[in-house]
């Protein structure tokens, strides 16, 4: 069942989202060569705490820790660990903050160093299909056309969509209705109406759209080996426009590429 939000609550939904781009911001100013993953997700465990809200992600179906950190090949889902960031790596950071009752989400990935040309092109591309899935997520639009527009602008750069992997409803519960696939077909899916707040989160592929999950039961990662890169925001749509509710503005702020 699809919860759709009052003013109000897509307002609180907001307030968290202030919480975690900042977050994000401050997570943004330590990514480089020589950082342990462990420390960012220490990071941003302190300053979401601080500012009055809980990692939505810690303990969520046992999840260990505040950030999903997914280096290179990993899709999504990676845990922290004392992994040493090298020059050349590629960093996806998935965060959540519940706070007054409702939870936000976002992600974004990074280069860290020098990365190749083709690399530093798959990010800046995933980036680029993010905006282009908002533009179509309008009231009266269906969640097809959202996942139609981005499969469209991927696969004709070269790249493949991740399938087991969806955007989601997001509210009093981190995943809620609908899924929010990146294909699919234009005019398909359940209809985009006011009151809706939803995550699009497009998961990219180099090479193959195929993954494996890793024995500890979350990491994602692809099926050659190749990278991936993954970009996220949480949106609100109204009958007159869309809002996105989460921010890139702090990473941006610290972090060019």
């Amino acid at each position: 069942m699809i919860h759709y939000k009052t003013s109000e609550e897509v307002q609180l939904i907001k307030e968290s989202a202030q919480i975690l781009g900042k977050a994000h911001g401050e997570i943004a100013k330590e990514v480089k060569v020589g950082v342990k993953t462990s420390y960012l997700d220490k990071i941003a465990e302190e300053f979401i705490r601080d500012h009055g809200g809980i990692p939505s992600f810690k303990g969520y179906g046992g999840f260990p820790a505040s950030l999903c950190i997914s280096v290179n090949e990993v899709v999504v889902h990676g845990f922290p660990s004392d992994y040493v960031l090298k020059d050349g790596d590629i960093i996806s950071i998935d965060c959540g903050v519940f706070h007054q009752g409702f939870h936000s989400d976002s992600a974004y990935t990074y280069p860290v160093g020098e990365v190749s040309p083709k690399v530093l092109s798959l990010l800046k591309d995933t980036k680029a299909s993010l905006y282009l899935g908002i533009e179509k997520a309008t009231s009266g639009n269906r969640v097809g056309d959202v996942g139609h527009t981005i499969q469209k602008y991927v696969e004709a750069k070269g790249y493949t969509v991740v399938r087991e992997l969806v955007g989601h409803g997001v509210g009093k519960s981190l995943h809620e209705a609908p899924e929010i696939p990146n294909y699919g077909k234009r005019g398909s899916g359940p209809l985009l109406k006011d009151g809706m707040v939803i995550a699009i989160e497009p998961m990219v592929n180099l090479g193959t759209r195929n993954v494996v999950q890793e024995r500890d039961g979350w990491t994602i990662r692809t099926a050659d080996r190749k990278p991936s890169a993954h970009f996220e925001h949480t949106i609100a749509i109204f009958e007159d426009r869309t809002e996105i509710l989460t921010t890139h503005q702090y990473i941006e702020e610290n972090f060019k590429f």
